[in-house]
């Protein structure tokens, strides 16, 4: 692990090595953001949880290293994405799809910190298991087909709970259906691609969709902290940190540890195991450092309470909520048939019961009414009818992969299906754009979240 120094040197180093990006900002502050103290009011996972928030910060390290990673950006990607004023943002995008589709080596004139951000992807570090990869992806196809199709939406709006973490995303234009409905499905793609056989080989379509994430994330930041821009470091800390990303990328994995403390178990099956290095993975692929991919399902437990634990409670309707109704509104199918308007109208049910139970647990405040997906009268048997449905399907799966003559029949057949779920989400582009995020924007977007 990292020592503490070592962190925060890097942490302040951003300064110095892009000015372009991170000149403005004083890296010595504690943003508003950071709810560090015990007696803050955090966005801690639920009640049960104030035990163990307790007992992790009360140790000072744990408490100064998840202030370093609330001001820590993705250095190599940053790097890249700085270059926008000098090559544009096509070239950038092109250069980087080329060095993943045929190498860096092979890029006419590549700059050096693409040669740098390629290269620092390839050299996957020992505390990564390879051997289980494979399996893991194997392992995921299963709900990755059958279940996922019907939870994205309420996890996408569960990363929409807090303001300090949301507002990046109401600046990219995120407030509206149609932009809502395209960043659901690039994030549905990325996690359902990475799934394929062979996806997180060097050359596999899951490895490219990664950089490609990685890059948009920094070119978030460089539009947002551009020598000029109006973005309140004070309060919000640097847009889309690092540890921002551990949520979204590890929730699947947090779910699973949790499950299996509830239950009393300390370890995990194989399969499980698989399961945990396949997502570990995919979260280093994107730019996360081990400590915040933690192996156990304790210690996957006490990095989720830590970082929930030091993010301050705040909610404003005009960034969150409207953020989370255009996304419960959004209409996902690709066409107006009545097949999928169907699947649409039971979807959006199946999101909304399941956004509540696994985000708003124990929620006392009147948080789902305030942010408009309070359950309808029709939501939960809707919401029972379906889960009969899919979670029995994918048992059916289950078993199925459990059988040696059935084993490699089934695995292809949710590799079809998973291919036509790919085909329904469209091509990915992973794009921002830089006209978003004027002094004006960023000023009004203060203004709401305040």
């Amino acid at each position: 692990m990292e020592s503490l120094e070592a962190l925060q040197a890097r942490v302040a180093a951003q300064k110095n090595r892009l000015p372009e990006m991170y000149g403005q900002v004083d890296f010595s502050i504690t943003p508003e953001r950071f709810a560090g103290e015990l007696d803050d009011t955090s966005m801690q996972l639920n009640e049960g949880d104030r035990a163990a928030r307790q007992r992790l910060l009360s140790d000072p390290e744990t408490v100064a290293r998840a202030k370093a990673y609330t001001m820590l950006g993705d250095a190599t990607a940053d790097a890249y994405a700085a270059l926008m004023p000098q090559y544009g943002f096509r070239p950038l995008v092109s250069m980087l799809t080329e060095a993943c589709d045929k190498g860096v080596e092979n890029v006419p004139d590549a700059p050096p910190e693409l040669v740098a951000f390629i290269r620092e992807m390839e050299a996957t570090p020992d505390w990564i298991d390879m051997s289980l990869i494979e399996e893991g992806a194997r392992v995921s196809r299963n709900p990755t087909a059958n279940l996922a199709p019907f939870v994205v939406r309420g996890a996408f709006v569960a990363t929409f709970l807090n303001k300090y973490s949301a507002l990046p995303m109401a600046l990219t234009g995120t407030l509206s259906h149609e932009t809502a409905v395209r960043r659901i499905k690039e994030t549905a793609s990325f996690f359902t691609t990475t799934s394929l056989p062979g996806a997180l080989t060097r050359y596999g379509t899951g490895f490219k969709a990664a950089a490609m994430v990685r890059l948009m994330h920094s070119m978030v930041r460089f539009n947002i902290l551009r020598s000029g821009r109006t973005w309140d470091v004070k309060t919000f800390g640097i847009p889309v940190p690092q540890v921002d990303q551990m949520p979204a990328g590890t929730i699947a994995v947090f779910l699973l540890a949790f499950k299996l403390m509830r239950e009393g178990r300390t370890a995990f099956t194989p399969a499980e195991r698989a399961f945990v290095e396949f997502n570990r993975y995919r979260c280093w692929l994107l730019g996360l450092p081990e400590e915040l991919l933690p192996t156990t399902p304790q210690g996957i437990y006490d990095a989720m309470v830590v970082y929930s634990g030091t993010l301050r409670d705040g909610y404003d309707d005009e960034t969150c909520g409207a953020l989370v109704r255009a996304t419960m509104a959004a209409y996902f199918p690709s066409d107006k048939s009545l097949k999928s308007r169907i699947f649409n109208a039971l979807e959006r049910a199946f999101a909304r019961v399941y956004f509540n139970r696994a985000f708003l647990r124990g929620d006392k405040t009147g948080k789902a009414k305030k942010m408009g997906v309070e359950l309808r009268p029709y939501d939960m048997p809707l919401f029972i009818a379906l889960g009969v449905f899919i979670f029995g399907r994918e048992k059916l799966y289950a078993l199925a992969l459990r059988i040696p003559g059935l084993r490699d029949a089934t695995d292809r057949r949710l590799i079809k299906k998973i291919d036509k779920l790919l085909v329904e989400y469209g091509h990915a582009e992973y794009t921002t754009d830089a006209s978003k995020y004027t002094d004006d924007t960023i000023r009004d977007a203060h203004a709401k979240a305040a």
